[in-house]
Formats: C-alpha cells, structure tokens, sequence
C-alpha cells in the first residue's frame, strides 16, 4: 500500500455541514456546524500578503460566514490547518518559497503554532523576515508575535 502524500490527503477532506444538536446549543448556539475541507482553509492562508497575519479563530469565523452557519469547528480546523502546513513543506523542494505560508497563521493571544513542520524556530525566522517582531517564550509558553493584533487580516 502506498502512502498518501499530504497533498492528497488535503485536496480529499471534504466539507460537511450539520445540525448543531441540543446538547450543543448552550455552548455554540442554535443553528449550523461546518467541518471545513482543507482547500478552503489553504485559499485563506494564500490570501495573506508579507506582513498579514490570520489566527485559527479567525480562519474560523471567516469560513463559518461564507457557508452562512453559526460556527466553524475547532479541532478539525486544527488539524486540517497541519495538513496544509505538511503539504507545503512536502512541496517546498518543487516550489522553492511559492509554497502555502502556513507561517502567518497563529493561535490565540498571537502564539506561534509549536506544532506546525521545522517548530517555533522556523516559522520565526520567516515571520522575522516579513518584518514582525517575535517576543520569545518562557518555560513552556510559546513565543508570540508582538503587536499582532495590527497585523490581522479580517
């Protein structure tokens, strides 16, 4: 059996749409849930110019206002969002530096995303080469892009 590629693996995810059920509805609202495909999460990310920046959560809620439902689930967003960033490092030797900029994306509060392929080293050194400022983590805190609020693209 072959494996998969990370490219295939993000172009077959596909978009479902469901009922959020009353269990739910305390915690998300009433209305609709959306397990994004990756090819859409990957077009967000490849509309950042250098010096944008986006955050899962607002990945999230720019998604969840295109399909027209109340919330954009958190954890295959996640997930899928790792998937785009494996795909361009796998794709970095054919493409050089036109590959997907996972980079610009971070988590809450402006943390860089640990788990992301090369861990904060690399994805600080590009984001230091677009012009941000990184405040480094301590201990188990991760290292955060100063000011990043500024830099979001909404």
């Amino acid at each position: 059996m072959v494996k998969k590629t990370w490219r295939e693996k993000v172009n077959e995810v596909e978009e479902k749409i469901h009922e959020i059920t009353p269990e739910w509805e305390e915690k998300l609202g009433k209305g609709k849930i959306l397990i994004p495909n990756a090819l859409d999460i990957e077009r967000l990310i490849n509309e950042t110019r250098k010096g944008e920046l986006l955050t899962n959560d607002l990945i999230r809620e720019k998604l969840a206002r295109e399909k027209n439902v109340q919330v954009t689930a958190a954890i295959p967003t996640g997930v899928y969002l790792k998937y785009v960033a494996l795909a361009a490092e796998e794709e970095r030797l054919v493409k050089g530096d036109k590959v997907t900029p996972y980079w610009r994306v971070l988590k809450a509060e402006g943390a860089i995303n640990i788990k992301f392929p090369g861990a904060a080293e690399s994805q600080i050194e590009r984001l230091e080469s677009e012009g941000h400022e990184i405040e480094r983590g301590k201990g188990k805190k991760p290292p955060t892009v100063i000011s990043y609020k500024s830099k979001l693209k909404v």
